[in-house]
């Protein structure tokens, strides 16, 4: 699947959470394009990013920052 975030790291919170089946990796990267010439134009910073995981589960293990809180990710289980 591939999962498309757009992450405000100022307030340290996920502002668009997508997500794609493979097939269609085109339409998400267009989309992310998209996303990132407004956000641009508009002058706000924030983080757009595609990425590639088996599982929601999978992408929530491999990339926590984008789900946990600075406290949550010191305190690993």
């Amino acid at each position: 699947m591939i999962f498309l975030i757009e992450y405000n790291r100022s307030r340290g919170e996920i502002v668009t959470f997508k997500t794609f089946e493979d097939a269609n990796k085109d339409e998400a990267a267009n989309i992310r394009f998209e996303r990132e010439l407004v956000l641009n134009r508009a002058g706000i910073e924030h983080e757009v990013v595609l990425l590639d995981a088996a599982s929601e589960e999978a992408l929530r293990r491999t990339h926590r920052r984008y789900f946990e809180d600075l406290n949550q990710l010191v305190t690993m289980p």
